[in-house]
């Protein structure tokens, strides 16, 4: 017997479709009746890949005592946080003003009158252990509470509510100028830099400023805390030695749970890779020629191709942590897909091979995860030939063919594919095979910055099938959607599907510059998003950033506050306060990434109303970034570009010169008028220099617009 979750189409959600619990989605008819019915709603949210999520539905969620206090008792609501991070946003904040912390699952108690929390957890044990109470003991005492202190219940409430709202209004603005910049750059630069404690991150945000602010050292070398160019070159070596990077199939794992980027958690999500490609890319142009890196985005691309790709040319979300190792286990283990036993390796390659992958690997008979080996690289350079053939004879032995062969390794789509297909290798984990808009264009933006700087065409292709997609395929009635489930575009886009599609298309624009013509959009002009528009003809994709940005100010433009709320005007009804988001997470903020396109927009098409518009949303978002620079690398970005943007006009034959270069706030565009003699013309926001004779004038002119003092 199933519940309503069945009928949904996300992975997540389905995961839960035969608990004893009556799950509802979240929908209007599923809130009416909690009201109707005066049962407080217990709303649970969390994601396919999340591993106390998993735990909690194989305990509390399916035990049949907790279902039917639950079921009697309360209007249980499952939210997949990747399909609406509106919800979770909101709630996530109220969990951690409530008890300092959170994490997923999230799970919390909304009253059904005006979906206000009163309180909440994230995971909560069958019985009790852990030092937290057994679940049915909290449903208990929460519904005694809801029914015999109501005046507490709503004074709760109301300091909830008016904290919440509170948070969504910041304080006055305060002043931008240079000082501001470098403290932000600090900031994020100290916590790459990090020490030898707790789990390690990505944290791409943080490190895409740090390498921003890279070029500003012989300005701010006497006041400076960090060594900016070995704290970035680190993260970029710690993130394709360690254990977090497949050295086998490639593709980057979530995180490591330990500080030596050892051993990760094994998950695979498609928003880090993509980060994590743009990131060593940009490394690798600001002059950090590491083989490793070149590998591991080369490697991380191919398992994009093999894994990652739908035919019809979008990306999947993730990939699990945990698979099975045989077909009759009752529960996947962590890292199975991944993981070598000493003996196997022993089976598998030659005793030359095995010593050269102990010299190059942290390969012993002990192993470094559960007695079996996690591949993290010694040190840096190129592997040698005997260590790329011993990789090669694992890549067969988990994927059951050779790695020159395997073009394309279909998803297991949920567990039990997983268990009843034949594999020729390893059971592999399960795909969530959902697209997301904002996931895809943090890959997009990755390959198309790598295909310039590694000067590879494929990467290229792959960037712009996808972006295709999302354009033939996301407008539903005139307006942008989020999700794609086999073809079929659900839930409306919100803030950080426009920002990151809008820079995705931007950064295809620049990367096209190089190898293709590509026209700029005239001053203001607009292109229709309906799917039978011209979006199908030759792509133009700064016209394509130009409609798709309308859209955006149309509907999220917050004209009284500044910046951009996290949905739009008219898909914002049932929630309890409309969000502006400017804190990075794994992601960067939606409002960061916007105002960097806003002036990217500028500089585009002399448009100055773009210009405008990033001013107001820096001044809006101003009083966070100097009380929390540790929380919005992203705005510092953005500040960044507002403060440094530099547009480069020069012929389509140097284009390339400075494609390959980091100009981290310059804006390339193709002229054809320049005057005699010239190679090209620096513009310094507003103020275009002299033209240029020689392109070492030139390269001068931009390097002294990319520091200029604020």
């Amino acid at each position: 017997m199933t519940n309503l979750l069945a009928q949904t189409q996300s992975l997540y959600l389905r995961k839960h479709a035969e608990n004893p619990i009556d799950w509802w989605f979240w929908c209007d008819e599923a809130l009416a009746k909690a009201k109707a019915e005066d049962k407080p709603i217990f709303l649970s949210i969390g994601y396919s890949s999340c591993h106390w999520c998993t735990v909690m539905e194989g305990e509390a969620f399916s035990d049949p005592a907790v279902a039917a206090y639950l079921n009697a008792n309360f209007l249980p609501i499952k939210v997949d946080r990747e399909e609406r991070p509106d919800i979770d946003s909101i709630y996530m904040q109220a969990l951690q003003m409530m008890t300092g912390q959170g994490g997923w699952p999230l799970n919390i108690f909304l009253a059904p009158e005006d979906l206000v929390p009163f309180y909440g957890g994230t995971y909560f044990p069958l019985e009790p252990r852990y030092g937290r109470p057994g679940f049915l003991q909290v449903l208990q005492a929460l519904r005694r509470y809801y029914d015999t202190e109501k005046q507490d219940l709503r004074s709760r409430q109301e300091a909830i509510l008016e904290a919440i709202q509170q948070a969504a209004i910041l304080p006055n603005t305060q002043p931008l100028d240079g000082e501001l910049l470098r403290q932000g750059v600090e900031t994020s630069t100290g916590i790459i830099t990090g020490g030898d404690y707790g789990t390690k991150f990505p944290m791409i945000p943080y490190a895409d400023l740090a390498l921003r602010g890279w070029r500003f050292l012989p300005v701010w070398k006497d006041n400076f805390r960090y060594n900016l160019p070995e704290s970035c070159t680190q993260r970029g070596i710690d993130l394709a030695l360690g254990g977090i990077y497949d050295h086998v199939g490639g593709g980057f794992h979530r995180y490591t749970v330990d500080p030596t980027w050892t051993v990760p958690h094994f998950e695979k999500m498609l928003y880090d890779n993509g980060q994590i490609v743009e990131y060593l890319a940009n490394l690798w142009s600001a002059g950090v020629r590491e083989p490793a890196f070149e590998r591991a985005i080369a490697l991380t691309v191919k398992w994009l191709q093999r894994e990652m790709t739908a035919p019809e040319g979008y990306f999947y979300a993730a990939q699990d942590a945990d698979s099975f190792i045989h077909s009759q286990e009752v529960e996947p283990e962590e890292g199975a897909f991944y993981v070598w036993s000493y003996s196997e390796l022993e089976n598998i390659l030659t005793p030359e091979e095995l010593t050269a992958l102990q010299a190059e690997f942290t390969v012993t008979p002990q192993g470094n995860f559960e007695g079996k080996n996690v591949l993290q690289r010694r040190q840096i350079g190129s592997l040698s030939e005997t260590v790329e053939s011993a990789l090669k004879k694992l890549f067969q032995v988990r994927y059951g063919s050779t790695f020159e062969v395997l073009d394309t390794f279909p998803p297991a789509r949920n567990n039990q594919e997983a268990k009843t297909q034949t594999w020729a290798g390893r059971i592999p984990a399960v795909t969530d095979t959902k697209m997301i808009v904002a996931w895809n264009s943090l890959m997009i933006s990755g390959l198309a910055r790598a295909a310039v700087v590694f000067k590879q065409n494929d990467y290229l292709d792959l960037a712009v099938r996808a972006a295709n997609f999302i354009l033939e395929n996301q407008w539903v009635d005139g307006r942008f959607h989020r999700l794609n489930y086999d073809g079929k575009a659900a839930v409306m886009a919100q803030s950080e599907d426009y920002a990151q599609f809008i820079k995705a298309l931007l950064d295809l624009h620049q990367a096209e510059l190089g190898s293709r013509e590509s026209g700029v959009g005239s001053r203001g002009s607009a292109v229709s998003l309906t799917p039978h528009s011209s979006l199908l003809a030759p792509q133009n994709w700064s016209d394509k950033a130009i409609a798709v940005q309308a859209e955006f100010d149309e509907f999220l433009w917050s004209v009284e506050l500044g910046g951009y709320f996290n949905t739009a005007k008219d898909a914002s009804q049932e929630l309890i306060v409309r969000e502006r988001s400017y804190m990075d997470n794994a992601t960067p903020a939606a409002n960061g990434v916007a105002i960097a396109n806003l002036v990217r927009l500028a500089l585009l098409t002399e448009d100055l109303t773009y210009l405008d518009r990033a001013e107001q949303g820096l001044q809006a978002f101003s009083s966070a970034m100097h009380q929390h620079p540790q929380a919005c690398p992203s705005l510092f970005t953005a500040f960044d570009w507002y403060s440094h943007c530099t547009t480069i006009r020069t012929s389509q034959q140097q284009i390339e010169t400075f494609l390959t270069q980091y100009l981290p706030a310059a804006v390339l565009t193709q002229a054809d008028n320049l005057p005699d003699s010239s190679v090209g013309l620096v513009c310094k926001g507003l103020t275009c220099l002299a033209p240029a004779e020689t392109l070492e004038k030139m390269q001068e002119q931009i390097q002294q617009s990319q520091m200029r003092t604020l």
